[in-house]
C-alpha cells in the first residue's frame, strides 16, 4: 500500500497514514490525493484495522493543494479533475467506518486544514498552525471546511479565519475547541497511538455503530436525532445477550480500577 508519496504502517488494529512529501510540506499533488483516497478505501476492507491516524512527514501536516501543479495547467491540475472523481479524499475518509485521528504535527493549511477536519478528532503538536487561505487563492472549499469549521468553533470565529487567511496557533485552536489536545512534538504520535489503542479495544461493531450514530444525528434537528438514537439503541440492545454484558462488565470495571490506580502516578491505560 505504500508509495513514494504516502506511507501506511499497520500495527495490530491501528493504521498510521503518513503524507510523505516533506520537501513540498506535504502539499496535495494529484498523485498524493489519489494515493490517500486509495489507501483509505483499502483500509476499509481490512478486517484487522479498526482505527486510523493521519499525519505528515517532516515539519508540516499538509500545506494544502500543490499550487505549483495547479498553476501549471496540466491534465491533473484541478482539485476536482476527472482523475479524482470517485477517489475524493474526504469521502474516502468518511467511508472508513472506524475512528480517524488527525496528528497535526505542523502547518495544516487550506486543503490540509480540510484534511484535519475530515478526521474524527484532532491532536495537535505545539508546532501546529491552521489556516484557511481559500479566499486568497481564489477558490471556494469543497471538502467540508466551510461547513464544518463554523460548527466546531462558531460562525463568527470561522468567518474571521476564512475571511482573513490568518494563522491560528495550536494553543488558540485548543481554546476555541478545534483540537482535542495540544502536546509536545515528540509526544504527538505516542499520544495518538495510545488513544487509537484505547478506541480499538472497544467492541468493534459498536465502535463503528457509535461513530455512525454521532455523525448521522449531528446533522439532524434535536427531536429527530433523539428518535434516531432511541431506535439505534433498541436495535443494538437486541443484539446483546446477558452473558455478553456480564463478560464485558468485568472488563469495564477492571479497566476502571487500572485507570484509577494509574491516575495516582500520572499514567493512563
Amino acid at each position: 500500500m505504500n508509495s513514494s508519496v504516502l506511507l501506511v504502517d499497520k500495527r495490530e488494529a491501528v493504521a498510521t497514514v503518513t503524507l510523505n512529501r516533506p520537501e513540498a510540506m506535504n502539499a496535495f499533488s494529484a498523485e498524493l490525493r489519489l494515493a490517500l483516497g486509495k489507501a483509505f478505501r483499502e483500509l476499509r476492507t481490512d478486517p484487522e484495522i479498526r482505527v486510523a491516524i493521519v499525519t505528515g512527514a517532516g515539519r508540516a501536516f499538509c500545506a494544502g493543494m500543490d499550487l505549483k501543479e495547479l498553476s501549471s495547467g496540466g491534465e491533473d491540475a484541478s482539485g476536482f479533475d476527472k482523475s479524482v472523481v470517485g477517489q475524493d479524499m474526504a469521502e474516502a475518509i468518511a467511508e472508513f467506518e472506524g475512528p480517524v485521528i488527525a496528528a497535526v504535527n505542523g502547518h495544516a493549511v487550506t486543503a490540509g486544514f480540510e484534511l484535519a477536519l475530515a478526521c474524527d478528532l484532532i491532536i495537535a503538536s505545539t508546532e501546529a498552525r491552521f489556516a484557511d487561505t481559500h479566499a486568497r487563492v481564489g477558490i471556494l472549499p469543497g471538502w467540508g471546511l466551510g461547513v464544518k469549521l463554523p460548527r466546531l468553533i462558531g460562525i463568527n470565529r470561522a468567518k474571521e479565519l476564512s475571511f482573513t487567511g490568518n494563522m491560528l496557533s495550536a494553543a488558540q485552536a485548543y481554546e476555541w475547541g478545534l483540537v482535542n489536545r495540544v502536546v509536545a512534538p515528540d509526544e504527538l504520535l505516542a499520544t495518538c497511538q495510545a488513544l487509537a489503542a484505547q478506541m480499538a479495544s472497544c467492541v468493534p461493531q459498536v465502535l463503528q455503530q457509535y461513530k455512525r450514530l454521532i455523525d448521522t444525528a449531528y446533522g439532524m434537528h434535536l427531536p429527530d436525532a433523539l428518535r434516531f438514537e432511541k431506535a439505534a439503541g433498541i436495535e443494538s440492545a437486541k443484539q446483546v445477550s446477558a452473558a455478553m454484558i456480564a463478560t464485558r462488565r468485568e472488563g469495564v470495571f477492571g479497566r476502571g480500577r487500572r485507570q484509577t490506580e494509574a491516575s495516582q502516578t500520572g499514567r493512563d491505560s
